[in-house]
């Protein structure tokens, strides 16, 4: 090597130095936007009528771990005629979630906004009267997104993203993005039986009350695309957990705790 090459190299070294500590200083602030990696879930305190039956001691698990077939599902609404900014929109729905759902379905979440690592318990209203006990994890959550893990036992073992974008129109645009299976073989079932009718109402009930806060009365864009047809039947003894079931024997041994409450 000659001595002319040598501050040519030192430079070199000088601009890929910069780079490095930008990726670094990058990665380092995008750590506060996810949860930290745990082997359970757990919960704080939570009202006395909620019902946490499926969540604390329950892992999370992705699309990868569930049985049934692998669908996304996107939900969008324009928020045409709001002056709204998707950082007002998801700021909003962080901070008022619970009250964009369906009458008799509960979302008991922190006090404050939604955040990275949140675990919230879900009391879900199905048929028969029954109210279906899981829950969600917050994987991540920023200005513009945030994204929801199931547990073990819940109905789908998914990821749920709600975000809010600006369009070549430049209007907002609010949107939930849900990649699901079903969890095991008795929630496949209920998903071809009505479930997937139910879900995509859910959620479009949902958002049209979001837009309606902001006084959109637009329609819900819907879009089902199955991207895996196969069922992974490795996975069928996922029904141990099923929140369904340990509902319902929940629910049917309220009139024996009532009575030896009473003792």
């Amino acid at each position: 090597m000659t001595t002319e090459e040598l501050p040519e190299t030192a430079a070199s070294a000088e601009e890929t130095a910069e780079p490095a500590e930008e990726i670094a200083e990058k990665v380092a602030r995008d750590a506060a936007y996810w949860a930290r990696a745990t082997k359970s879930l757990s919960l704080g305190e939570v009202p006395p009528e909620a019902r946490n039956i499926n969540v604390t001691g329950r892992r999370q698990t992705s699309p990868m771990q569930g049985f049934g077939k692998m669908w996304q599902k996107t939900y969008k609404i324009p928020m045409a005629g709001a002056d709204v900014t998707p950082q007002e929109v998801v700021a909003t729905w962080k901070a008022k979630f619970p009250t964009f759902w369906p009458e008799g379905n509960r979302f008991y979440g922190p006090l404050t906004a939604i955040a990275p690592g949140d675990v919230a318990l879900l009391n879900l209203a199905m048929p028969g009267k029954l109210t279906l006990s899981t829950g969600v994890l917050v994987m991540y959550a920023d200005d513009e997104s945030f994204t929801f893990m199931t547990p073990e036992g819940h109905m789908f073992a998914s990821f749920i993203t709600f975000s809010a974008f600006e369009g070549p129109d430049g209007v907002t645009t609010a949107q939930a993005h849900v990649l699901l299976r079903a969890n095991d073989p008795l929630f496949e079932l209920g998903l071809m039986f009505g479930g997937h009718r139910k879900e995509d109402r859910f959620w479009v009930y949902t958002l049209t009350a979001l837009a309606g806060h902001f006084g959109v009365s637009e329609a819900v864009e819907t879009q089902v695309v199955c991207v895996d047809k196969k069922r992974q039947w490795r996975y069928a003894g996922n029904i141990r957990h099923n929140s369904a079931i340990r509902s319902g024997i929940y629910m049917m041994g309220t009139p024996f705790r009532a009575l030896r409450r009473s003792k």
